[in-house]
C-alpha cells in the first residue's frame, strides 16, 4: 500500500513509472487524461449491481478536477446510459465534457450532447440469452443463486447471491466458455461474476483509441477487477510509445491488477480522495 508524501496530499507511487505518470499529469495538466472504471472504482461493489451508485464523494471530486485536465472518461461494462444514471454523471457541474464508454468502449455518452452513440447488438449475444436459462438448470444445484444480468450488447452471470460464491463461479466457468464459444463470444471473469460479450471489446482497445483522440501526453486510468488488465496492458504499451502513465488499482482483492499498480488504493471512497487531491493540487497551482 502506497504511503502519503508528507509534503503533499498526494500519495506517492510505489514505481518510478508511476512517479513519471504522476509528475506528467501535474506538470501539463491540459494535456492528461483521467480514466476509471465504474463498478468497485468510482462505486462500492454491492450484492445487487442495479443498487450500484457512485461513492458520495465521487462526482464533488470529478467535478473539480474535470476542468483542470484535458478531459475525464469513465470506462466500464455496463451500458453507457446505466453508468450515466448511476453515477449521476448526466448535468453535474463541471462534468460537462465528461466521456461515458459503455460495453468496454462499444458505446459512448457524451455530456456535452447527452447522447449515446451505439452498434446493433451482436447475434451472439441473442442466441446466448435465449440458451442461458437451460445452461444454467443443468448446472444444478452448484449454480443455485447464480442470476444474469442482461447489459444489452453482453450477458452477465453473477454468483454473490449463491450459497458459495466462489464454488459456484468455478463451476459455471466450463459451461459458460462452451455457450459463448457457440456464439461467438467470449467469456471475461470477475469478481464473481462471468460476462458473455463479443470479442475485440476491451477496456484497453477503447482507453487507447480515446487517449489518441484527445493526443494526450499522460493517463491516469484506475481499476479495481480483470476487465480492468487490458486497460493496464493499454497504458503500458502507451508508456513505450512516450504517453506518461500511472496505474491505480482500487482495493486489493484482485492480485493480478494489485500487483501491477503503481498506487493501491483501499476502495472508492480513497478513489475519490485521490481525484478530489488532485483537483485541489491542480487549483492551487500559480
Amino acid at each position: 500500500m502506497a504511503t502519503p508524501d508528507p509534503l503533499s496530499p498526494l500519495p506517492t507511487p510505489s514505481t518510478q513509472a508511476g512517479r513519471d505518470g504522476l509528475a506528467a499529469l501535474l506538470a501539463r495538466p491540459g494535456r492528461a487524461v483521467v480514466a476509471l472504471d465504474f463498478d468497485g472504482t468510482l462505486a462500492d461493489i454491492v450484492p445487487d449491481p442495479e443498487r450500484s451508485r457512485a461513492h458520495p464523494r465521487a462526482v464533488p471530486a470529478l467535478s473539480a478536477l474535470a476542468p483542470q485536465v484535458a478531459s475525464v472518461a469513465v470506462i466500464t461494462g455496463r451500458p453507457a446510459d446505466v453508468a450515466v444514471r448511476f453515477g449521476g454523471f448526466a448535468g453535474a457541474p463541471g462534468l460537462d465534457h465528461l466521456v461515458v464508454l459503455g460495453h468496454y468502449g462499444a458505446e459512448r455518452w457524451d455530456a456535452a450532447t447527452d447522447t449515446v452513440h451505439a452498434p446493433a447488438p451482436s447475434p451472439g449475444v441473442e442466441g446466448v440469452r435465449a440458451e442461458l436459462p437451460a445452461v444454467l438448470a443443468r448446472a444444478g444445484g452448484d449454480a443455485e443463486g447464480a442470476w444474469t444480468e442482461d447489459k444489452g450488447h453482453a450477458v452477465a452471470v453473477h454468483t454473490r447471491r449463491a450459497a458459495d460464491p466462489q464454488a459456484a463461479f468455478e463451476s459455471l466457468r466450463g459451461p459458460l466458455a462452451d455457450l459463448a464459444g457457440r456464439h461467438g463470444l467470449i467469456v471475461e471473469p470477475g469478481r464473481l461474476v462471468l460476462e458473455l460479450r463479443p470479442p475485440g471489446m476491451d477496456k484497453g482497445v477503447a482507453l487507447t483509441a480515446y487517449v489518441r483522440e484527445v493526443g494526450a501526453e499522460s493517463v491516469l486510468y484506475a481499476g479495481d477487477d480483470l476487465g480492468d488488465l487490458a486497460a493496464y496492458a493499454a497504458v503500458d504499451a502507451l508508456r513505450a510509445q512516450g504517453v506518461a502513465g500511472l496505474l491505480v488499482c482500487s482495493g486489493s482483492e484482485v492480485p493480478e491488477l494489485a500487483d501491477r499498480a503503481d498506487l493501491v488504493l483501499p476502495g472508492p471512497e480513497a478513489v475519490a480522495d485521490l481525484l478530489a487531491a488532485l483537483g485541489h493540487h491542480l487549483a492551487d497551482r500559480p
